[in-house]
């Protein structure tokens, strides 16, 4: 009896570790830019387009301003002093690390918000933020920040909507570049899907995938050319409409796309 059961063992045991790996690959696949190692194709792919580099931990200590009436943009997707969710970052430092050299410009942040306005900020403003973003505080804070106010609802949104994990990094591209919604003079991610949404349904009501996000691309670069900072709509023609046109909506490696003119590669691994 031992030795049948030590044969039927030997025989199972295999069988189950190639169940279990086949259910941890499926698993992953299904993941989207949950899956750690997509989340990182997507943060190379944000800083291609925003910082004109694939390394986008190197971004933190960024910091200027790039003349599109939103004020300061820094650090890793963007944060603007103009925008608000500057200012969380530096709420959020402060509270991990208590009369912080950033913390003093609290109530300068405060008051340009929703304005291009450097008052009470300045040369001694972007020194701090560079010197504090050397902080894993800071760091931490931004990580915080760019999940809560545009990672995890993009990524949410586009689940609901049934998009897998390229169509998950173009709604978080959007979200980074316009925010949710709308303000002076912008259109803002809802205002694209629902434009989007006109035009072709989305996969949760029935839709085809690649129509759906060729849909909300088309939608996205009509945005971006109605704001004079943001015209330059190869961030979605020759990178995001590249993926799709592939049929690449696992957005597997190896990518090849271009930003600006400038080209980029993602080794497959």
């Amino acid at each position: 009896m031992i030795h049948t059961l030590r044969r039927l063992l030997l025989v199972l045991v295999p069988v189950v570790l190639v169940i279990c790996a086949a259910c941890a690959a499926a698993s992953g696949a299904s993941a989207g830019l949950a899956d750690p190692a997509k989340k990182e194709i997507a943060m190379r792919l944000v800083s291609s387009a925003e910082n004109s580099s694939l390394d986008w931990q190197r971004q933190y200590r960024y910091i200027e301003d790039i003349g599109d009436g939103r004020g300061y943009t820094a650090g890793l997707v963007g944060f603007c002093s103009g925008c608000g969710d500057l200012l969380q970052v530096v709420q959020r430092y402060e509270k991990a690390r208590p009369g912080s050299a950033l913390g003093r410009f609290l109530p300068a942040l405060r008051a340009v918000d929703g304005t291009d306005s450097h008052a009470g900020l300045g040369q001694p403003f972007t020194d701090a933020w560079k010197k504090a973003s050397d902080d894993s505080a800071m760091r931490a804070a931004q990580d915080a920040e760019r999940d809560r106010l545009y990672f995890n609802p993009a990524v949410a949104r586009a689940k609901a909507d049934r998009l897998g994990t390229l169509g998950q990094f173009i709604y978080y591209d959007a979200y980074v570049m316009h925010g949710y919604g709308d303000s002076r003079g912008t259109v803002g991610f809802r205002t694209i899907r629902e434009n989007a949404l006109r035009k072709a349904a989305s996969p949760a009501q029935g839709g085809g995938e690649k129509a759906y996000l060729n849909a909300f691309l088309d939608a996205r670069a009509a945005a971006m050319r109605s704001e004079p900072s943001h015209s330059d709509t190869s961030r979605v023609d020759t990178a995001q409409r590249v993926f799709l046109r592939a049929g690449n909506l696992n957005l597997d490696t190896p990518l090849d796309w271009k930003v600006y003119g400038d080209s980029y590669h993602i080794a497959a691994g």
